[in-house]
C-alpha cells in the first residue's frame, strides 16, 4: 500500500498516505471519507507523516513536532488535548474528558442551586418551612446523641448514680452543709460563666457577644463599687449576685488598686475565657474530620470559605482586607505552631475561627491546639480585657468623660444628665443594707441596655433556629445524593 493513493470524492483532494499497515480498517475508512479541510477529530487520528503530507498539500512547513503540526493546521490545542496526543489510537479520550467536565459543571451548578435554596431558609423568608426543618433537626440530634450515650452504658450509669448521690448529700442536714453549699455556689457560678463563654464563640448561629453583654458590665460594676466603697471586701452573700458596700468596720480590709480589682474578678473572667476556648473546638473537629474522611468542602460553609481562600491565594487574585487578615492568621498558625496559636488566641481576634479550621485541616494534635487556645484565652487575653475595662471605668476617668461629654454638639448636654443620673443611682444602691432592695428609678440608660440585651439574645435564638433548619436541609440533600450513588 506504500505506493497507492487514497482518493476522496474529488480527486484533487487526494492525500499520499504511507505506513498504514499498523492502522485498523475503521480508522482508514475515516480518513478516506473526509472531504475538504479536516476536522479536529480527523487531525488527531492521523500519524505524523500524514500530518506532514497535509501540511505540504496546504503549502505549509512540514518541520516540527506532532503538536506543532496540529497547531499549524489550525487545531486549537487545550491542556487536556496536549496530554492525549501521545496516544492518538484511543480517539475517545478527549470525548470522555469533555463528558467528565460537563458532568462536573452540572454537579457544581446543582450544588450552587442547593446552597442558594438553603440560604433562603430563614425565619423572615420561609417561617413555616424553617420551623418544620428546625424541629426535625432537633429530633434527629436527640436521637443521634441518645444512641451515642447508650453506647457507653457504664459511663452513663456512673454519671447518673454520681448526680443522685451528690443530690442526696446536698439535701441531708449536717455539719457538712456549709462546705456543700460553698462548693455548690462556686460550681454554679463557674458553670454560669463557662456557659456564657461557650455561647460567645460556639459555631451555632453567629455567637452571642457575652463579654459586651455580661462580663464587661460585671467587671465595670465591681470597679465602680470598689472606688465608691473604698474596699473590695464585699460580703458574701449577696455578692456575687449583688454588690453592697461592707459595713464601716470592714472598710479598708483591702487596698483598692488595679491589681486588687483584677484579682476580685479573676475567677469569673478565667471561667469565661475557658468557655470561649471550648467554643473553638467545633471548627477544629469539623476540619479534622473532613480531612481524614475526605469530606467535600462544599458541604460546609466554613470549609468552603477556607478552600476558596486558599484558591485565591494560589491564583494570586485580588484579596480584601479581611481575606488578607485571615491568610495572615492561617500562615502564623501553620508555620509557628503552638506559639502561633498562642499568639492568635492571646489577643482579641475575630478571625480565630480560621485558626481552628487550619489546625484541624493540617491535623495539628488536639492538645497542642486546645492547650495553646486555653492558655491564650483564659489567662493572657482575659487579663488584657480586664485591665482595659478597669482602666476605662476608673472614677477619675468617668468624671472626666462626663465633663467632656458636654463638648459634643447638639446631643452632648442631653446625654450628660442621663449618664450622671445612672451613675448616681448605681452608687446609691451600693450603700443600702445587705439584703434590702431599692425601688428601681427606671433609668433610660438601664432600660435601653435591657432592651439591647433582649434583642441580642433574640437574634441569637433566631440564628440558631435558622442554622439547625439549614443543617436539616443539607442532611436531606446528602441523603438523596448517597441513595443515588448506591443505586
Amino acid at each position: 500500500m506504500a505506493g497507492k493513493r487514497i482518493r476522496s470524492r474529488n480527486s484533487h483532494n487526494s492525500i499520499p498516505v504511507t505506513n498504514l499497515s499498523n492502522r485498523t480498517a475503521p480508522q482508514t475508512a475515516n480518513v478516506t471519507n473526509t472531504a475538504g479541510p479536516r476536522v479536529p477529530d480527523d487531525l488527531l487520528s492521523l500519524t505524523k507523516e500524514q500530518l506532514k503530507a497535509e501540511c505540504r498539500r496546504r503549502g505549509q512547513k512540514t518541520t516540527g513536532t506532532k503538536v506543532e503540526l496540529l497547531q499549524r493546521l489550525g487545531h486549537k490545542m487545550m491542556g487536556s488535548v496536549k496530554k492525549n496526543t501521545s496516544s492518538t489510537a484511543n480517539g475517545n479520550v478527549g470525548t470522555q474528558n469533555i463528558v467528565k467536565s460537563t458532568a462536573g459543571s452540572t454537579n457544581r451548578s446543582k450544588k450552587q442551586k442547593e446552597r442558594e435554596e438553603r440560604e433562603r431558609l430563614v425565619l423572615w423568608k420561609q417561617p413555616i418551612k424553617t420551623l418544620e426543618y428546625f424541629s426535625r433537626e432537633v429530633l434527629v440530634l436527640l436521637y443521634t446523641y441518645g444512641k451515642k450515650v447508650l453506647e457507653f452504658k457504664k459511663s452513663a450509669f456512673f454519671v447518673v448514680i454520681s448526680v443522685l448521690g451528690l443530690t442526696g448529700i446536698a439535701n441531708v442536714n449536717g455539719p457538712h452543709q456549709y462546705v456543700v453549699q460553698y462548693v455548690y455556689q462556686k460550681l454554679k457560678w463557674c458553670l454560669y460563666w463557662i456557659g456564657l463563654g461557650i455561647l460567645s464563640s460556639v459555631g451555632l448561629g453567629t455567637g452571642l457577644h457575652t463579654f459586651i453583654l455580661y462580663l464587661g458590665p460585671h467587671i465595670a460594676k465591681v470597679t465602680l463599687a470598689a472606688y465608691e466603697c473604698g474596699s473590695l471586701n464585699f460580703p458574701e452573700p449577696p455578692y456575687p449576685d449583688e454588690i453592697v458596700c461592707p459595713s464601716d468596720e470592714n472598710v479598708g480590709a483591702f487596698v483598692v488598686t488595679i491589681l486588687s480589682i483584677m484579682s476580685k474578678v479573676r475567677l469569673e473572667a478565667m471561667c469565661w475565657g475557658a468557655g470561649t476556648a471550648l467554643g473553638e473546638l467545633p471548627p477544629y473537629f469539623m476540619a479534622r474530620a473532613a480531612r481524614l474522611s475526605g469530606l467535600d468542602p462544599d458541604e460546609d460553609d466554613e470549609l468552603r470559605e477556607f478552600e476558596e481562600l486558599q484558591r485565591k491565594e494560589s491564583s494570586k487574585e485580588q484579596l480584601t482586607l479581611m481575606e488578607r487578615g485571615k491568610l495572615m492568621v492561617e500562615h502564623i498558625v501553620q508555620k509557628v505552631g503552638f506559639f502561633g496559636i498562642l499568639a492568635c488566641a492571646s489577643i482579641p481576634n475575630p478571625l480565630f475561627d480560621l485558626a481552628g479550621i487550619t489546625c484541624g485541616h493540617f491535623l495539628v494534635p488536639f492538645w497542642t491546639f486546645f492547650g495553646a487556645t486555653l492558655i491564650g484565652k483564659a489567662f493572657i487575653k482575659m487579663h488584657i480585657q480586664k485591665l482595659f475595662v478597669i482602666i476605662a471605668f476608673n472614677e477619675t476617668l468617668i468624671t472626666a468623660a462626663l465633663a467632656w461629654l458636654s463638648v459634643v454638639p447638639i446631643v452632648g448636654t442631653k446625654l450628660q444628665e442621663p449618664f450622671k443620673g445612672f451613675l448616681d443611682n448605681q452608687k446609691s444602691k451600693l450603700h443600702r443594707h445587705k439584703g434590702a432592695h431599692m425601688q428601681e428609678s427606671g433609668s433610660i440608660l438601664s432600660s435601653l441596655f435591657e432592651k439591647f440585651v433582649a434583642a441580642m439574645i433574640l437574634y441569637f435564638i433566631v440564628s440558631i433556629v435558622n442554622s439547625l433548619a439549614q443543617s436539616y436541609h443539607k442532611r436531606i440533600h446528602q441523603k438523596k445524593t448517597s441513595s443515588k450513588a448506591t443505586d
